[in-house]
């Protein structure tokens, strides 16, 4: 006997498997087992039986033949030419004188030779087309390039089915709270009764979500229970579910596999049913067999019987049974196949019945493996959905920035920033943490590079946030922390990419008094810049604009009555028209910052309150314009460095109210005389310039406080430089200067002293007259420092 066990191989697929396998292909493995079953009891008989058992017939003779002709033979032989009828005896007990071995030589030879190939082969055909129909039933399920997404797939939807943040986002969507589940559980049953009624009234559900209702209601006190861990664990899922559906999305594999399967199926059907239709008449209990062996038996004609002819027979018409139930099985299956649209899948239902509305729908093998998965139980493709959400996705990722950063933690990263204000900085984090908002002593908020940023209204707790920093984020506001920011928000940073990513709520802050806006923007649109009106920020003072403008925007002037600061930074691209510059009468400071200019504008003559004007980095070779600047009464400071300028006109002296005059990193050459009869000024910056001689004049600027020569080819310092008595830092680095004299010991209030990368052979003992010059205070060579007196030494050492 042959173990049915033995053939499981053919059939057998991993359990999980099962969740792709309808109820036809359920049904139709049945058959083929019973199929199977049919197929080794016909090939057991056949080896343990005997097949078919044969006597020897004789033939008929005439009156004068031997009188012990038996009837049988009499009645078959072949008439004599008188056509003399045969005499019948009726013998009994009639001996053929054949032994046993020609006994089995005859009926080898007759069963080779007489039967039909259908009544010999009926079980193995049974057999062989059974394992085909079972081969083609699971081929999907070994095929390597089929398989391994199957595997992948079931393994994610086994997770996602099991998984805690599941039943949560299930739980949170249904509007029961999980932690009220042991107070109300009956009043939520009810409810829930309630709700899939109505929800059947007004939806027409589709078949393959008819099983939703009845498991919705699942473990919610799991739900609660959501640690750190298991939230890893989500969002690991969520990453898989991503990468799987693209990489799924991409074709239709497993469609066509099983499409073709199904179709092979079904035309092996349609042959067994042919042949088998056709044959099965031909087995026969009765056999005759003729063969010329009459040499070796003494016969030659034999009449057989087929022993299993008559189970075969029944075996053979209920093996037709049940390939024909097979059949139209498979015939239904094609009819599914192609009715439907399986290339396509939509989570409607879902959505409607879950609130989640922003579960995709999926295509191709993704959609079609989901299609199958409803064939077996519509929850797992529910509670799959949950992981296609990007909602549910940023609430998990809300979870897990609450687990990180605990309110702890982000008081540990509080630090202050230059306006004196307690800030906190995050980088790069999936999300914003809730856990902000109970830093109530937080007063600057900084956020870079953080996608999907929410601000809720509980950020009203933040009663001493004043300053906000927006750095490349996507940005989300709820109403009612809008109505916060624009009470409080005293300084608001944005940097962006693209100048449709501004968010329009800053253009209503009416508290605000500093706004930054930090943007690059292709000079393809730069000239369609426009800004929305600034009307409603009354209290602005200062405004920041680095972007690419050819001309300042006319919004700013909505802002004029009451601005004071405005800085363009234009990174290189030219600044052509400035004429709403000169509506700008009660700006103090401006800022014209890599905008290509090539002489000083004359719309900033008109600006009578300015107090302080920088022009770096442009492109200004002459200045001449500069004698306008007396116009301008209230200047106190003038920053032309970072430029080309060659040489200073002599109308700087009319500049007599300069405090602060920067010229560092051009190319002058020539100090003129002139310069130091603006003697207000107190900081003088000629670095990184060829000047290479020191006019004596500077003794007049007796207001001195910072003079810097850094970084030129001077030679040798003029002694009026230390009649500057009130120099507190005095940078003299990268010259050629060769002596330093005595006289420095006049400059008492000398905190900074920068000699490095000169050709000093040794400094002058009257340093140590410089009482607040320390070491740290003083940058030069270590070898140079030993020249001076120890006492010297370890006075400038002594903190």
């Amino acid at each position: 006997m042959i173990p049915l066990t033995e053939f499981r191989q053919f059939s057998e697929q991993q359990p999980a498997f099962r969740v792709l396998k309808p109820w036809w292909d359920v049904f139709t493995d049945y058959l083929s087992v019973v199929m199977l079953m049919i197929g080794v009891f016909g090939c057991t008989l056949q080896v343990m039986q005997d097949k078919i058992i044969c006597l020897p017939k004789r033939m008929p003779v005439v009156n004068q033949t031997i009188p012990s002709i038996n009837q049988t033979e009499a009645s078959e032989s072949t008439l004599s030419p008188t056509n003399t009828l045969p005499i019948v005896h009726e013998m009994k007990g009639l001996k053929t004188d054949l032994d046993l071995q020609q006994y089995s030589f005859i009926n080898q030879m007759c069963y080779e030779k007489a039967l039909h190939w259908y009544a010999k082969y009926f079980p193995y055909l049974v057999l062989i087309h059974t394992l085909i129909f079972m081969v083609c039933s699971n081929f999907w399920f070994k095929f390597p390039g089929s398989s391994s997404k199957i595997e992948h797939f079931i393994s994610i939807l086994g997770k996602c089915f099991d998984s805690p943040w599941t039943t949560r986002a299930l739980s949170e969507v249904s509007g029961e709270n999980p932690e009220e589940k042991d107070n109300k559980k009956n009043s939520a049953a009810s409810r829930s009764s309630l709700n899939i009624a109505t929800t059947e009234g007004n939806l027409e559900k589709s078949q393959s979500l008819r099983s939703i209702p009845e498991k919705l209601v699942v473990d919610k006190p799991a739900a609660s229970a959501l640690d750190k861990k298991e939230g890893e664990q989500a969002k690991a899922l969520f990453e898989k579910v991503k990468k799987f559906r693209l990489h799924v999305e991409e074709g239709d594999l497993l469609y066509i596999m099983y499409v073709r399967q199904t179709v092979l199926k079904v035309l092996k059907f349609l042959l067994i049913i042919a042949y088998n239709s056709a044959l099965v008449s031909k087995v026969q209990i009765t056999v005759k067999c003729d063969m010329d062996i009459q040499d070796m038996t003494g016969y030659k004609n034999f009449s057989c019987n087929h022993t299993m002819a008559h189970l075969f027979s029944k075996l053979s018409y209920c093996y037709l049974c049940f390939v024909g139930v097979y059949g139209f099985i498979c015939l239904y299956t094609l009819y599914w196949l192609f009715y439907r649209s399986l290339k396509e899948y939509s989570f409607e239902y879902v959505r409607q019945e879950t609130g989640i509305d922003d579960i995709p729908d999926v295509k191709n093998d993704f959609a079609f493996m989901l299609h199958m998965i409803d064939q077996y139980d519509p929850l797992y493709s529910k509670r799959f959905a949950v992981f296609l959400s990007e909602v549910s996705e940023n609430k998990l990722k809300q979870l897990n920035l609450n687990h990180e950063w605990t309110a702890e933690k982000l008081r540990q990263r509080l630090q202050v920033n230059p306006n004196n204000r307690l800030e906190l900085q995050l980088f790069m984090l999936a999300g914003l943490p809730d856990t902000i908002f109970e830093v109530i002593e937080l007063q600057s908020l900084k956020l870079e590079i953080i996608n999907n940023v929410t601000i809720p209204a509980s950020i009203a707790q933040l009663e001493d946030l004043q300053e906000l920093s927006l750095y490349q984020c996507s940005l989300k506001i709820h109403s009612a922390a809008t109505s916060f920011l624009k009470e409080n928000l005293k300084v608001l940073r944005v940097k962006f990419d693209d100048g449709r990513e501004l968010p329009h709520w800053i253009y209503s802050l009416r508290n605000l008094e500093e706004l930054h806006l930090i943007g690059s923007l292709s000079s393809e649109t730069s000239k369609n810049i426009i800004l929305e009106s600034l009307r409603e920020l009354k209290s602005l003072k200062i405004l920041t604009l680095k972007s690419n403008f050819t001309k300042i925007p006319q919004s700013i002037v909505d802002v004029s009555s009451h601005l004071q600061s405005l800085c363009i930074h234009n990174d290189g691209t030219k600044l052509v028209m400035m004429n709403n510059l000169k509506k700008m009468i009660n700006l103090t400071e401006l800022e014209l910052v890599h905008c290509d200019l090539e002489r000083i504008p004359h719309a900033v003559f008109s600006l009578a309150n300015l107090q302080e004007l920088d022009l770096k980095e442009n492109n200004l070779k002459s200045i001449e314009e500069i004698l306008s600047f007396q116009h301008l009464r209230k200047l106190t400071c003038l920053k032309l460095w970072h430029n080309a300028i060659t040489y200073i006109p002599e109308h700087i002296k009319k500049l007599g109210g300069l405090e602060r005059l920067y010229f560092s990193h051009n190319k002058i050459e020539v100090l003129p005389s002139h310069l130091f009869l603006c003697n207000k000024l107190r900081y003088l910056d000629l670095s990184n310039n060829d000047i290479r001689f020191i006019p004596p004049e500077i003794g007049v600027l007796q207001s001195l406080q910072y003079f810097s020569v850094t970084c030129n080819k001077i030679e040798n310092l003029p002694d009026e430089l230390f009649f500057c008595k009130k120099l507190k830092t005095l940078k003299l680095g990268k010259n050629t200067l060769s002596l330093l004299s005595p006289k420095i010991s006049y400059l008492v209030l000398l905190t900074h002293l920068e000699l490095k990368g000169n050709h000093f052979e040794g400094l002058p003992a009257e340093l140590g007259s410089c009482r607040a010059l320390k070491r740290s205070g003083l940058v030069v060579e270590d070898a140079l420092f030993e020249t001076l007196p120890s006492d010297v030494r370890e006075q400038m050492t002594v903190e």
